[in-house]
């Protein structure tokens, strides 16, 4: 039995909360050592809201206390804190030997998957993994800057399966949901600046009870607060000046878990792909 962690017991009774619960869950959720070490009245204080409301905050989780709600914060505080350490990033000193521009920027690539490794978990990616494959239909949305890494894993998956769609950049055909069932999957890519497009899908999503999947920079984010799952790119503003890296190695996660987990079929489908290719004459080599 997979236990639940803190963020996603916010984000499972996030719609259910009240305003001010929503203020105090948003800032437990992105200050988790803050929240960790402060008292109630400390917590009150900074959000802005009644003690009363970060109590009945943790009752609305299903937990018996505010106590025991601050307990998994501090678990959740000390596993991110676990994985960190495993992760070994340049020195200062190392960081100023590097003069070199384009040096530079793979070491700040480096920065954003190491984050990424401590940001998705495994078994979200496995769900999304079953849920594709599953689908009777699969449309992958994304918008303006989204948009590269949402067409690269449409791409991808029309590779492995049929019946998959995108997005354009500015806005998706409303005609493709039309026949979307309950066992059809949204995977909605949306970062910040958060296109209204993207919300819009989101809820035409819902509207049709297909699964959505969301691709996001926090668990809280406006299509972040409706999925059924959500991955996380992170929100760090030092290292995630630009997504699209952590969006592409999550796409890549996923059509490599859909390889693995249906090798046979995805190597029958390259192989007829190959064919109407070479039939074509689309590729020199």
């Amino acid at each position: 039995m997979i236990t639940k962690t803190f963020q996603q017991m916010i984000k499972e009774k996030y719609q259910d909360l009240s305003p001010g619960q929503k203020k105090v869950a948003e800032f437990l959720v992105t200050s988790l050592e803050q929240s960790a070490l402060s008292t109630i009245s400390q917590i009150a204080r900074e959000v802005g809201v009644s003690e009363t409301t970060v109590i009945r905050l943790s009752y609305a989780l299903g937990l018996n206390s505010f106590s025991e709600m601050q307990k998994m914060i501090r678990e959740e505080m000390l596993s991110q804190k676990q994985h960190a350490s495993h992760v070994i990033l340049p020195s200062e000193e190392e960081e100023g030997k590097v003069t070199n521009i384009f040096a530079h920027s793979i070491q700040h690539e480096k920065k954003i998957l190491d984050c990424l490794v401590n940001q998705v978990r495994e078994e979200d990616i496995w769900k999304t993994v079953e849920l594709l494959m599953k689908a009777d239909r699969i449309i992958v949305g994304g918008f303006r800057e989204s948009y590269t890494a949402a067409y690269w894993l449409y791409y991808k998956l029309n590779q492995l399966r049929d019946h998959v769609f995108v997005s354009s950049p500015t806005g998706y055909h409303p005609e493709t949901l039309a026949n979307f069932t309950e066992k059809s999957v949204v995977l909605l890519i949306s970062l910040p600046r958060y296109s209204k497009e993207a919300l819009v899908l989101a809820e035409q999503a819902r509207e049709q009870k297909a699964t959505l999947i969301a691709m996001t920079d926090r668990p809280l984010s406006p299509i972040g607060q409706l999925a059924t799952i959500t991955l996380t790119t992170g929100e760090n503003p030092e290292i995630f000046t630009d997504h699209i890296l952590a969006l592409l190695s999550l796409s890549e996660f996923i059509v490599m878990g859909i390889h693995q987990s249906d090798e046979k079929n995805a190597r029958e489908r390259r192989k007829k792909l190959e064919q109407i290719y070479n039939q074509a004459g689309l590729f020199i080599e």
